[in-house]
């Protein structure tokens, strides 16, 4: 069962990993077609945004609080602790990783790209540095994908105990998940500091990296040193 995910996997990596350097060459040599798609959408949103400060406002705070990278860093941070005092320190680490890795790949493309930002007269936010890709929505991706998939898979438990799972628990934070990778792209065009292309480049990467890091049995077993370990390692 394991080596038939892995075989399902494969395919998914390599299609998002070309996707995502397809458009990172569109981007890098300013492919005419997707700059102006880019160009209309970002235009489109920012006349709304001035013209509607009623609605900015929330969106702002969604954005800069809610769905901010430091606050999907934190709540990452947080799983890793709760893993860790569980005995699931492979887990722990693989979701450390993972986030680090978002930052990581986020910061070096932006380098290597060096895409200026959209620049307005009336601009409602700003911004710094480089805008490709969305570090936004490339660790909004990461970091509510581990988490749904964690809570998905369920705390290690011995094979002979059943494993509930409350479906509609399950159900409404994978609808809460979707709606902030989703949400947060959507807020950062909105707002004027991002082109369609960032965000989608910061999708396609950070599924890419969710990818890499949910794999079967990569949170399998504990450390003997566990307080919730019950005996020996598996």
């Amino acid at each position: 069962m394991r080596s038939d995910h892995v075989r399902m996997r494969i395919p998914l990596v390599c299609a998002l990993s070309a996707a995502a350097i397809v458009l990172t060459v569109l981007v890098a040599v300013r492919w005419g077609p997707l700059m102006s798609l880019d160009g209309r959408i970002a235009r489109g949103l920012h006349s709304y945004a001035v013209s509607h400060p009623g609605v900015t406002r929330p969106v702002r705070v969604l954005s800069d609080w809610v769905w901010d990278p430091w606050t999907m860093r934190i709540l990452a941070g947080a799983a890793c602790l709760w893993l860790w005092w569980r005995g699931e320190v492979r887990c722990a680490v693989r979701i450390a990783l993972a986030t680090l890795a978002a930052s990581a790949v986020s910061q070096g493309l932006k380098f290597l790209v060096g895409r200026e930002r959209p620049v307005w007269p009336d601009p409602v936010v700003s911004a710094d540095y480089a805008a490709y890709p969305s570090g936004h929505a490339l660790t909004a991706t990461v970091v509510c994908g581990l988490l749904v998939w964690l809570v998905a898979r369920g705390p290690a438990r011995p094979s002979s105990h059943p494993l509930t799972r409350p479906r509609r628990g399950l159900a409404l934070l994978g609808v809460l998940a979707a709606v902030s990778v989703l949400g947060v792209g959507f807020t950062r065009i909105y707002l004027g500091v991002h082109w369609f292309s960032d965000v989608l480049a910061g999708w396609l990467l950070g599924a890419v990296l969710l990818a890499l890091a949910v794999s079967d049995g990569a949170c399998s077993g504990r450390s003997p040193v566990s307080p919730r370990a019950g005996g020996p390692a598996r």
